[in-house]
């Protein structure tokens, strides 16, 4: 044997060493390598066609009727709620409906404040004195100057107040029914209910403080703002009939019975 002999074993006519297969044959009982971009044998890899009925590679388990929150039945008004199952949409109608029994809700309770208001305003006026009866720059005068300045400032400060205690009413019955009940009592008499897209429960205080105020900063542009809101399930192209308000506070309205 000389040296640099490629094939020291003379009797191994295909020069190879021994126990190692010929080069690019795989051996009996050696590893097999897959080929370049074929996934491993039983893990289908990414972009590859999965068998029918088989969750992507990776993908969480689904289960038998199992489907997501939220998710429309062919646009037939249904829709698959987390914790509700299939329930129906509330029409834009009974929505409207709905707003409109609040509104007189709303209208009677400011004649019933309104009516107090007026009356204590009424009296209040009576109890300022005519001061032109007393000599002008007398003490008399003057005392009389600085009660009847005293009352204005009564009256400016009872009326604030009221406005104060009617914007906390409207802020009480519609923010706080709607976050722990998911209706007013125009939505209870109609049978509409305002619920968490993700959980089908009331939305709470976060999410339904901001579904309230919302359509309250839009009012203050002359009502407009408020009207385009509450009219702005009409312009949704999801199916699911949400409003702006909806959107912000991840939420739907749907049809209890």
């Amino acid at each position: 044997m000389s040296f640099g002999d490629p094939n020291p074993n003379p009797n191994n006519p295909y020069g190879q060493q021994p126990n190692q297969p010929p080069q690019g044959q795989p051996g009996y009982g050696y590893p097999q390598q897959a080929p370049q971009g074929v996934p491993p044998q039983g893990q289908p890899g990414y972009g590859y066609p999965q068998q029918p009925g088989q969750a992507p590679y990776g993908a969480p388990p689904q289960y038998p009727g199992q489907q997501p929150g939220g998710t429309l039945q062919a646009n037939n008004g249904y829709i698959n709620v987390a914790g509700l199952g299939t329930v129906e949409l509330a029409t834009m109608g009974r929505r409207l409906g709905a707003r409109a029994l609040d509104a007189v809700a709303y209208g009677i309770l400011y004649v019933i404040f309104s009516a107090i208001g007026v009356a204590s305003l009424v009296g209040a006026s009576k109890s300022i004195e005519d001061c032109s009866s007393s000599e002008y720059g007398t003490a008399a005068y003057n005392q009389c100057m600085n009660d009847a300045t005293d009352a204005s400032v009564g009256i400016l400060a009872g009326f604030l107040g009221f406005i104060a205690v009617f914007a906390l009413i409207a802020l009480l019955y519609e923010w706080l029914m709607v976050s722990i009940w998911g209706a007013t009592f125009g939505k209870m008499v109609l049978n509409v209910k305002v619920v968490k897209e993700s959980t089908g429960q009331a939305p709470g205080l976060g999410a339904g403080f901001i579904r309230w105020i919302i359509p309250m900063v839009g009012s203050l542009f002359c009502g407009l703002g408020a009207l385009l809101v509450y009219l702005s399930p009409f312009f949704d192209n999801s199916g699911k009939l949400q409003g702006w308000h909806d959107r912000a506070g991840s939420t739907i309205v749907i049809k209890t019975k």
